[in-house]
């Protein structure tokens, strides 16, 4: 703003003179100094205005220097539409990203912009009233770009009236990038947590085992033994008894019926022979715990898979009731080298496995298959029972956990023989088969130690 010279107070008089006026009554020179007074007052006020008006429009223009620059910076994209959706206002990686100049974008409808799949969720926000934030794409002058992390900021007025949209958003791809390792890294520490954990809890409950077992072991060997010298009493007895009874004495006959001596001597033969198997059995989980609380190396040797593996289906088939039908394939003269009793373990524990799953199939089935596969050894048990459900996948290999009622199984079967496969450089799998059933891969290297 600038005042015009020819308002100054000191020209007022000179100006009235010019008009005609050559002289001044006292009253009309006593008005006119009036009016040259409040003149000099509104001059002054102008002259104050014109200072302030040009200090504030500096400050604006600072202000708006400095916006623009920040703008400008932000390396995020930046779009400013109206109540229709048109352009109004960018940045420049909005303008980089689309390859257009600021004059092309200006006035655009922001949808246009915007690929058609992903154009109706920007839509909604770009004429409604609401915040929120969607993943979308725009076309550029190279092609679609990247998938964008959109935010959606409504504009409203001095009224609270809606007359726009602020757009911002970034690139996904390293963000996503970027929160799956941390997403992954996550992951690994709890599991490393957990493992920790059990570690620990594994290594107290070694001791414990350690301990029960070693005095589990005393108690055995006397019924063992006991077991041994009664069956050997029994066929003495049996015998003696045969011999007695070719004598033919009717008074000792009729002792004999009158305390079922026959019926005594039928029932001593599966009542050791169960206690013997009861004692097999318990030995045989002793033996399992002591494994499972320490790990001691073994020599190694030259294993045939074929003897060891016969060996084992007809251990594990001798404790069942049930009739099941069990295939072997093994390729001719397949052998590695490892603790022969370790490996015959493995086998024992996963045919035994099958021969329960197949208990209530109708036809039950087991196929056990050895063969070389990409320099490695094979052997593969399949069965033809229900399968392995979904849950039970990510449990099968850990210490006690089993899915057979109380006094079936210990639930260490399948972590021992995981453990020993794994000390042997090798592993085991498991899968259900495409036609029914389950089947259990166990993998060795040919030089297993």
């Amino acid at each position: 703003m600038t005042v015009d010279r020819r308002s100054r107070p000191e020209n007022i008089l000179a100006l009235a003179a010019a008009s005609g006026e050559a002289e001044l009554t006292d009253n009309q020179e006593s008005v006119w100094r009036e009016v040259v007074k409040r003149v000099d007052e509104v001059y002054s006020d102008l002259l104050r205005y014109e200072a302030d008006l040009e200090s504030k429009n500096a400050e604006l223009e600072e202000a708006q220097s400095f916006i623009s620059s920040v703008i400008a910076s932000v390396s995020d994209i930046l779009a400013v539409s109206d109540a229709k959706g048109g352009v109004i206002q960018t940045n420049p990686a909005f303008l980089a990203l689309l390859g257009c100049d600021e004059p092309q974008l200006l006035g655009r409808n922001l949808p246009e912009l915007i690929v058609e799949d992903d154009r109706a969720q920007a839509v909604q926000f770009l004429h409604g009233c609401a915040a929120g934030s969607c993943e979308l794409r725009f076309m550029t002058a190279h092609g679609l770009s990247d998938m964008m992390a959109i935010n959606f900021s409504p504009r409203v007025d001095h009224a609270g009236r809606f007359v726009g949209a602020v757009l911002t958003g970034r690139p996904i791809g390293e963000l996503r990038r970027a929160y799956q390792a941390l997403h992954s890294a996550h992951l690994d520490l709890q599991q490393a947590q957990r493992k920790l954990i059990e570690q620990e809890k594994m290594a107290s409950l070694g001791r414990l085992v350690a301990g029960v077992a070693h005095e589990l072991n005393n108690p055995i060997s006397f019924v063992y033994g006991n077991v041994h010298v009664l069956d050997r009493y029994r066929k003495n007895l049996a015998e003696f008894f045969r011999e007695d009874e070719k004598r033919e004495d009717f008074e000792t006959a009729d002792l004999r019926r009158r305390y079922r001596i026959d019926a005594i001597l039928a029932d001593l033969e599966p009542l050791i022979e169960g206690t013997l198997e009861g004692a097999r059995r318990v030995s045989e989980i002793v033996k399992n715990l002591r494994r499972l609380s320490f790990n001691r190396a073994h020599e190694a040797q030259a294993i045939d898979l074929e003897r060891t593996i016969g060996m084992a289906a007809q251990w594990a088939a001798r404790s069942k009731r049930h009739q099941v039908r069990i295939d072997i394939e093994v390729a001719p003269g397949l052998s590695l080298r490892g603790n022969e009793g370790q490996i015959h373990q493995i086998f024992v524990n996963l045919i035994d496995n099958a021969l329960d799953a197949v208990r209530k199939t109708a036809d039950p089935h087991i196929n056990i298959r050895a063969a070389t596969a990409d320099g490695e050894i094979e052997i593969a048990v399949a069965d033809n029972g229900i399968g392995i459900a979904d849950d039970s996948f990510d449990k099968l290999f850990e210490p006690f956990f089993t899915t057979k009622t109380v006094g079936e199984g210990t639930g260490l079967g399948l972590w021992i023989s995981y453990s020993i496969a794994r000390e042997h450089g090798g592993a085991i799998s498991a899968a259900n088969r495409p036609g029914g059933g389950a089947i259990f891969t166990l993998r060795l290297p040919s030089g297993a130690q």
